[in-house]
């Protein structure tokens, strides 16, 4: 089960976090601004990460492997598509959905489902599954760049597209249901999420830290031809590489060290890491040095998310939590890329990375304020603001397929 996530996590990441490597090409083709370009990038994370609410929620229910398969067929059919289009608002529609809803399918319900099987070695075995976007960082987008430059960033999708969904149709054949969790303790519902205080204050620390997250990815390639050097994408092959290295590493050492600890001290060392970034001008040694240093905290972070939401609201119905959680970051990719690109635009890189370096440190109380809240009990409730009406609309929804579902099986069978 745990291949099977990492296999899943490889295809369907290696594909979204190598599109720097096609950046400066499309940019070119359709002769648009940096912030237009970063919106194939900004919609798919949007797409995958707010299906996420219903896909891990569909995996709870049916298992990863129906999911994973037509996921299989999303990322291709929309990688084909693609490389087909004459429009970039047509591109917008194929890519970010096509390839957002394949991610949807192959990341929270396979990661949900690893969670499910693991008791003792959970945070392990999550960071084992997690590895994958790592590693399909480091493939994905040196493999990417060498493609574009090869062929072209059109017959590189082709190539991505075949590629892609064969692994995740592979990854299927292991990916199995876990077993039900006899604890008689029921999976929290949306509606109950939204009025926990300690699921808010994660919400909008993940919301916060996922809008500066991306920036690297999308425009670490650009920013090295902007300074008239290259090897961008090897950079971001970096992040993936060193990535991984953090997924184990933490993964591993979270028991001992405590999980709560380890996680703000990931936030805290991914913050920091931009600095580098910002004094490193044209010096490619401080740009791997600062590679370095935000994957392995990257990779920290993502490998201990899931562990965190287990610890603050239980296995039970991981899926669909993840799921709801994970939109938070969905919201950030939908912000963030484009709204960078328009400040490099107008102010420089410099000043852009800047503003990423503060928004990411202003997650950091948010969390620490999530980890330290207490459960609610009976009828206390935090009153959520206005600005959660996506959640909120996404909770009336979820609640009225699940009403669905508990009708269904109140009917009395026939066939008896």
């Amino acid at each position: 089960m745990v291949l099977a996530a990492v296999i899943s996590t490889f295809a369907a990441f290696g594909v979204t976090y190598s599109f720097g490597a096609s950046f400066t090409a499309i940019r070119d083709e359709f002769g648009v601004g940096k912030g237009q370009v970063a919106l194939f990038f900004a919609i798919t994370t949007f797409v995958y990460f707010i299906l996420g609410i219903f896909t891990g929620r569909l995996a709870d229910r049916f298992g990863p492997r129906p999911v994973l398969l037509f996921g299989a067929g999303s990322i291709g059919v929309g990688l084909l598509l693609t490389s087909l289009v004459n429009n970039i608002w047509l591109g917008y529609l194929t890519y970010g959905g096509g390839v957002g809803i394949g991610v949807a399918c192959a990341y929270v319900p396979m990661i949900a489902a690893v969670g499910g099987w693991f008791e003792k070695n959970r945070t392990k075995a999550l960071g084992f599954a997690v590895a994958g976007i790592g590693i399909g960082t480091l493939v994905g987008a040196p493999a990417s760049k060498f493609l574009v430059n090869t062929y072209g960033w059109r017959t590189s999708f082709v190539i991505l597209a075949i590629t892609s969904s064969s692994l995740l149709v592979l990854a299927s054949f292991t990916a199995h249901k876990p077993p039900v969790s006899n604890t008689g303790q029921p999976a929290p519902s949306l509606k109950a999420l939204l009025k926990d205080g300690r699921f808010i204050w994660l919400y909008c620390s993940m919301l916060l830290l996922s809008s500066s997250l991306f920036i690297p990815m999308v425009y670490l390639d650009d920013y090295l031809e902007s300074q008239g050097g290259s090897g961008g994408a090897f950079l971001i092959g970096i992040i993936g590489a060193t990535s991984v290295i953090g997924r184990l590493a933490l993964g591993t050492i979270a028991n001992k060290i405590g999980l709560s600890r380890l996680y703000i001290l990931a936030v805290v060392v991914l913050s920091s890491s931009y600095t580098l970034w910002i004094i490193a001008g044209s010096s490619y040694t401080i740009l791997v040095i600062f590679t370095i240093i935000m994957g392995v905290s990257y990779g920290g972070w993502i490998a201990l998310s899931p562990s965190i939401t287990a610890q603050l609201f239980g296995p039970v119905g991981l899926g669909g939590v993840l799921g709801a959680l994970y939109t938070s970051a969905g919201i950030g990719g939908l912000i963030g890329p484009p709204l960078t690109g328009v400040i490099i635009d107008n102010r420089g890189y410099p000043f852009a990375i800047s503003i990423v370096m503060i928004v990411a440190f202003c997650s950091l109380p948010l969390l620490v304020k999530a980890l330290r809240a207490k459960a609610p009990k009976g009828k206390e409730t935090f009153d959520i603001p206005v600005t959660f009406f996506i959640l909120d609309l996404l909770s009336q929804i979820t609640e009225d397929y699940d009403n669905s579902q508990a009708s269904e099986h109140a009917k009395p069978s026939k066939s008896l």
